[in-house]
């Protein structure tokens, strides 16, 4: 069973394949008349000049941590660090701004030419976005698959690691470089396009009242370019990891669960497998013209999980064939139902097809205060449903698994559901990556001055892909704190596997208390960090824009073109420079925290920063979502529509939400998965050199 490794490329070469198949659909159809192209041109332009900078503000940081990792490994002769870590950190990095980039690329490819298919009607419109989608989708597992399967060739065979459970430690280190890059994505591309979104929304439909993307807001540009480099690039690296990370927490868990190779092929064998089903289900996104939200919800809804009951079905022979454990196969089920419910439950809370959304949009009746006092609530109560989905996901795989007579054949169940819950990710995603390029092409459609019908329909498309966003969210969210608890496992075993005290892990250890408080305020305080950082950025955005409208006489005429240069600028200086200190907090914190607590309070920091971060995140996600589609509700002709005081109100929500929907609460998760990852990286060095070894 070992050597059925090569399935990892097969998989890997047809995700590559049909998403370069998808590209090509995708550019074959027309971009639009002449003033479509120009704006699409500007766009592209933005990302592309971002991009380049984030890379090398990233490249920079990345070269200073590898040859930390280096000097850790080769220094102490491989037994504080692997010698093949610091090249896999490399690899993860390279692989994940690749995901990234490549989505970003389509998107700002497709925007115009799904305008203009929607010119034509809403079902081609739709599925020249969902085929841009589907690249970004089936790059991500592809990479992914291509990633972890070359290391895992390369330990196996060329470099002769031959106990499975050493190979398992070593390939869940690999997990740091694809974390590394996630969170400097997420974060950086989540400043640039709040503060954009928020600078445009606040000074041109409060302050000014003209529409959202109105060519006379200066702002317009940088919010469109705001959408691909954040909920596009950013996204792309943030699953990729997400991806991935659970993909190696669960060999890790496999080998010490007494499983060997058998245990590591499984979630290779589950994610090539989900990679068909996905690719099957793609096929029925589809809908009709006259289609409603609720319409355009199930077309999308058929595909996905179409795509989860085709995987459910196959995982059950080849679960049998490798592990001969039906319990294993109930946890891969709960991590696809989990994953299922997770998507419904999001879509209830943030839908305007459903009555949450719907009573926070009849609360602008009585001002931007009670939208956003019913906002916040309405994401306090949604973390509920998700956290009880994955409790109950957590036990019944556990015991499913065998936890009861063996406690590490448990946990593997644990982690096997994560790869369940992301095996389909490949039409997931696809499903999120949609949304920003229909957000754009209404965009584009204002601005070029296309007919109403047409924003209308790009309009349904773009909030249906506010609900398909949160719901790539959820999962995103949902399979962290699963993974996290598998790696959380993972630095335990490693830990005590190279000391011969028994760590106390009692909730009554100090160490352990101390630890679970700094974990805790960790959530708090790079949840602050990221929202400052938007509301520096959209500071800079808000004072230019209203500059110009004051300097610059004939904007609002229309006898004079916006300076749009300068709020790009003024953006993406404003997000490379903010989003440095909140991505080392997740790397300083639990190396420090390890120095001076030792291994039991990075134990406790990693349990509290797991708990308190997803609660966080589903709630940031949720109440975000929620206040974006209320305000879409309205201007779709409910109380009072476009213009009104009600609209008003929710506009004032909608940007409030912005940071906590974009760029905190999706960066969470990354949080959790990437201070676990550096946590057992620094494990040795921690062991060797920390104050309670002194005291």
């Amino acid at each position: 069973m070992e050597n059925l490794f090569w399935v990892g490329f097969v998989g890997a070469v047809i995700a590559l394949a049909f998403a370069f198949i998808q590209r090509g659909k995708v550019m074959g159809y027309s971009e639009g008349n002449e003033k479509m192209i120009k704006i699409a041109a500007s766009i592209r332009e933005g990302a592309n000049a971002y991009l380049k900078q984030q890379y090398n503000t990233v490249f920079k940081v990345f070269v200073v941590v590898w040859i930390i990792l280096m000097v850790i490994a080769f220094a102490s002769g491989g037994k504080m660090l692997s010698k093949f870590t610091p090249f896999a950190f490399l690899t993860g990095g390279i692989f994940s701004m690749l995901a990234g980039f490549i989505g970003m690329k389509i998107a700002t490819n497709s925007n115009a030419r799904t305008a203009w298919a929607a010119s034509e009607s809403l079902n081609k419109g739709l599925r020249v976005a969902f085929s841009s989608g589907s690249v970004m989708g089936f790059t991500v597992v592809g990479l992914g698959m291509l990633d972890i399967t070359l290391w895992y060739t390369l330990l196996r065979y060329v470099f002769h690691v031959d106990d499975p459970v050493v190979l398992g430690n070593i390939m869940v280190m690999n997990g740091m470089g694809a974390s590394f890059m996630a969170l400097f994505a997420r974060v950086g591309g989540g400043i640039y396009t709040k503060a954009a979104d928020v600078g445009a929304d606040l000074v041109g439909k409060v302050e000014a009242g003209i529409p959202e993307d109105d060519p006379r807001n200066p702002a317009t540009i940088a919010d469109n370019v705001g959408d691909n480099v954040g909920d596009v690039a950013g996204m792309g690296a943030d699953l990729y990891e997400s991806y991935v990370g659970s993909i190696l927490a669960t060999f890790s868990l496999g080998a010490i669960a007494g499983y060997g190779w058998n245990g590591m092929m499984l979630p290779i064998l589950l994610a090539v497998c989900g990679i068909v089903c996905s690719i099957i289900g793609s096929f029925f996104v589809k809908t009709k013209e006259d289609a409603d939200q609720m319409s355009l919800l199930k077309s999308l809804r058929t595909g996905t999980y179409l795509a989860a009951v085709l995987s459910a079905v196959a995982a059950a022979p080849l679960t049998y064939f490798v592990i001969g454990n039906w319990g294993v196969y109930i946890a891969i089920l709960c991590g696809l139902i989990g994953g299922c419910a997770i998507g419904y439950f999001t879509e209830y809370y943030t839908s305007d097809t459903y009555k949450p959304t719907q009573e926070l949009a009849a609360a602008s009746e009585t001002g931007s205060a009670t939208v956003i006092i019913g906002g916040i609530s309405l994401g306090l109560k949604s973390t509920m449903a998700s956290i009880l989905i994955v409790a109950v996901a957590v036990l019944v795989s556990f015991f499913a698994a065998g936890g009861s007579s063996s406690f590490n054949m448990g946990l593997y169940g644990i982690g096997i559901a994560a790869v369940g819950m992301l095996s389909t990710l490949g039409i997931t995603l696809a499903t999120d990556a949609y949304g920003p390029v229909a957000d754009n092409a209404g965009g584009i459609a204002e601005m070029s001055g296309l007919p109403e019908e047409v924003r209308e329909r790009t309009d349904a498309l773009d909030s249906l892909g506010n609900t398909t966003a949160a719901t790539g969210k959820g999962f995103a969210i949902g399979s962290a704190s699963l993974t996290a608890l598998a790696l959380l496992v993972s630095y335990v075993d490693i830990v005590q596997s190279n000391t011969a005290e028994v760590l106390d892990l009692s909730l009554t250890n100090p160490l352990m208390l101390v630890g679970l408080f700094i974990g805790a305020m960790l959530t708090f305080v790079f949840s602050a960090f990221t929202m400052s950082a938007v509301q520096k950025a959209a500071e800079s955005i808000v004072v230019e824009v209203r500059r110009q409208f004051k300097e610059i006489p004939g904007i609002m005429d229309f006898k004079a073109d916006p300076d749009y240069a300068s709020c790009v600028s003024l953006c993406t200086k404003g997000a490379l420079h903010e989003m440095v200190a909140p991505a080392l907090l997740a790397i300083i914190v639990p190396i420090l925290t390890g120095l001076v607590l030792g291994p039991i309070g990075v134990v406790g920091l990693l349990g509290g920063v797991s708990v308190t971060g997803f609660a966080m995140a589903v709630f940031m996600s949720n109440a975000g979502g929620a206040w974006d589609n209320a305000k879409k509700y309205i201007e779709s002709g409910h109380h009072g529509g476009k213009g009104s005081e009600q609209h008003k109100a929710a506009v004032v929500g909608d940007t409030v939400g912005d940071p906590f929907k974009d760029t905190s609460g999706p960066s969470l998760n990354i949080l959790i998965k990437l201070c676990s990852t550096v946590s057992i990286v620094f494990s040795g060095l921690i062991l060797a050199f920390n104050l309670m070894n002194i005291l």
